[in-house]
Parts: C-alpha cells; sequence; structure tokens
C-alpha cells in the first residue's frame, strides 16, 4: 500500500489533482475536509466539543453548525484557530487513520490543506504540494465559497506560505489551470515514485 499527502492552500488545485490521481491511477481519495464536515453534523462529538469551546452561536435553529460563522470567528482570532485546529486533528486524523488501517487498496491519498500541521504526513510515502498563483486561487476560492475577495485574501493570510511549502513537499507541481498540464506533471511524480 501507497500512501500520497497532498496539500496546499485554498485554491491551489488539490481536488482537480486528487481526482487525476483516482481517475488515471486509480488512487483511494481520503478528503479530510469531507470528513471534517461528516463529523461536524448534529449529535456528533466533534460539533459537541466545537459548541463546548466556542459556544451555541455558531449553531442554527436546527443545531446544525453555522461553518461562515465559525470560519469568521477563526480567520480573526489565531487563538480560536488553534483551538479548532487542535479539535480537528484530535477527531479528523483519527478518523483517517482509523480508515487507512481498513483499507486494502494500492493507492490511498490523502487529500489535507493542514497535512503538515497535522502531522498526517508522517505516514505518506511521500507529499505533492500543490501551488498556483494568488490571483487564480483567489479567483477559484470566491467562485466556490461565494465570499468576497477580500475575505479570499483572508483565508490564504493564514495558511502556509508556499515558500514553506515548498521545503516541505517531496514535490511541488504548479496547477496554471490547464489540466492537461497538471497531468503531465502528475505522470512524472507516479514514474518517479512507482515501484
Amino acid at each position: 500500500m501507497k500512501i500520497i499527502g497532498v496539500t496546499g492552500t485554498s485554491g491551489a488545485g488539490k481536488t482537480t489533482l486528487c481526482e487525476i490521481l483516482n481517475r488515471q491511477y486509480g488512487a483511494y481519495i481520503i478528503d479530510a475536509d469531507q470528513i471534517a464536515k461528516r463529523l461536524s453534523k448534529k449529535g456528533t462529538m466533534y460539533l459537541n466539543a466545537i459548541v463546548e469551546c466556542f459556544g451555541d452561536g455558531i449553531l442554527n435553529q436546527e443545531g446544525e453548525l453555522r461553518r461562515k460563522e465559525l470560519a469568521n470567528l477563526i480567520y480573526n482570532d489565531e487563538g480560536k484557530r488553534s483551538q479548532l485546529n487542535g479539535l480537528t486533528f484530535m477527531y479528523v486524523v483519527q478518523e483517517i487513520k482509523e480508515k487507512i488501517d481498513a483499507l486494502r487498496e494500492d493507492c490511498i491519498v490523502i487529500d489535507a490543506p493542514l497535512l503538515f500541521e497535522s502531522k498526517l504526513d508522517q505516514i505518506c510515502d511521500f507529499v505533492i504540494g500543490v501551488i498556483a498563483k494568488e490571483e487564480e486561487k483567489i479567483e477559484r476560492i470566491c467562485k466556490r465559497d461565494g465570499i468576497s475577495k477580500e475575505m479570499a485574501k483572508k483565508r490564504l493570510s493564514i495558511q502556509m506560505e508556499e515558500k514553506e511549502l515548498s521545503k516541505k513537499a517531496d514535490y511541488i507541481i504548479v496547477n496554471d489551470g490547464n489540466v492537461e498540464n497538471l497531468e503531465k506533471e502528475i505522470e512524472k511524480v507516479w514514474k518517479e515514485r512507482k515501484e
């Protein structure tokens, strides 16, 4: 079993890269953000821990998490962001590790924006960092999440800088929006790491 970590800032194109790995190389994708969303549904231990930390003002009338409210809280407060990351690492990382233990796939990809911060890189055979131009990332975030350019810039400002990512990742792939180029870059990495 080969475990590949895929990481990068918001809007860099991690999902597109993972889709190519799945489609062309049969990799099984574990999406950390999707797991976090599922684990934060009403009545879960993760959501209860978040409410205990941030108060029930982050819940809607149905008792579901108001994600934008929580995002606004953590993007404006480093202490609160660290608290949420601590909870996320506790619940989400555990779930990811359990999922990997239960799988019998030849290749598993962990798609995680906080791969290094959560220490998930330590269980990966290698890590691919995805980078893109700032304007492209901002445009993608605004389109995907329906937020302003200012909010998109704020999100990016608190994430790992690409210079730091370049030092930590085994491979850096530039996503310029051209899927064909992305496929070629992935193919190079795949050939080099093929055992």
